[in-house]
């Protein structure tokens, strides 16, 4: 019997190339996954060596490097980084998924990270009994306050601003503190181990009290830009931020920088 040795070397080489098919993450495009940002201690921050650091960038970085994806960080003010993602100049942010983000990412189901937000108030706010036991929005607009906040942010707007609640919005989040000691509104909603080192770095820790209402769960999740080309690797990242919060890194680098917010 003879054999055609042309054909046996095609078929050797169609199986070969089947098995060795690439995973979304590896059909992606060689060029750097950018991930637009601005930052805020502890959860991202670039140090003066230009090395960064906080929650964010390390759970992030050991993600994408069990998927062999080389980041690209670039800094921007918040409300540009979502327009940069939105037309595709940048291909992710982190932040919370709202109904408005939906319209221009993509995200998966895993949270990599909850932050728990609380009510700020200056220092002999007359209603600051009433805010310890706020625990709604429904509640801010019942009792007449006043929120201070940030442009770009979408939970404000989703969650504050409609149902008629008074916003005042500075142009970055480190601008919103001395708002607040300026008793230029009542109360500002965030999560207090990112908020106090702000605070600080502002000056103004001894105008600003933490009262004991408490808002909202905030879910972090990573937002890729429809017109990514990373947009497949949704579903290995997803598993890869599972395997993280199973085998303990993601809780390991929280508990690394908490500890390191309250040394400061």
């Amino acid at each position: 019997m003879r054999f055609n040795c042309t054909y046996i070397l095609k078929i050797i080489f169609l199986l070969c190339a089947i098995h060795i098919l690439p995973t979304p993450a590896a059909q992606a495009e060689k060029a750097p996954f950018i991930i637009a940002h601005s930052e805020l201690w502890p959860l991202l921050r670039t140090e003066e060596n230009g090395t960064k650091s906080g929650i964010f960038y390390e759970i992030i970085y050991e993600s994408m490097k069990r998927l062999n994806i080389k980041i690209k960080w670039e800094y921007y003010p918040w409300a540009r980084c979502q327009n940069h993602v939105e037309s595709g100049i940048a291909d992710a942010i982190l932040t919370v998924p709202t109904d408005e983000r939906a319209t221009y990412t993509e995200t998966h189901p895993t949270p990599f990270y909850h932050s728990y937000t609380q009510l700020f108030t200056y220092k002999g706010h007359p209603k600051k009994d009433v805010m310890d036991k706020i625990k709604t929005p429904q509640d801010i607009k019942d009792t007449g306050l006043t929120v201070i906040t940030y442009l770009g942010n979408g939970w404000n707007k989703d969650n504050i601003q409609p149902l008629g609640i008074t916003t005042y919005e500075a142009s970055e989040p480190e601008n919103i503190w001395p708002m607040l000691a300026r008793q230029r509104g009542d109360i500002i909603i965030e999560w207090p181990l990112a908020a106090w080192p702000e605070i600080t770095n502002q000056n103004v820790s001894e105008k600003i009290i933490l009262t004991n209402g408490t808002i909202a769960s905030f879910p972090f999740h990573l937002l890729i830009s429809k017109k990514s080309k990373y947009l497949k690797i949704l579903p290995e990242f997803d598993q890869v931020i599972q395997n993280m919060l199973k085998d303990g890194t993601i809780k390991r680098i929280i508990k690394g920088y908490t500890q390191q917010v309250h040394k400061e």
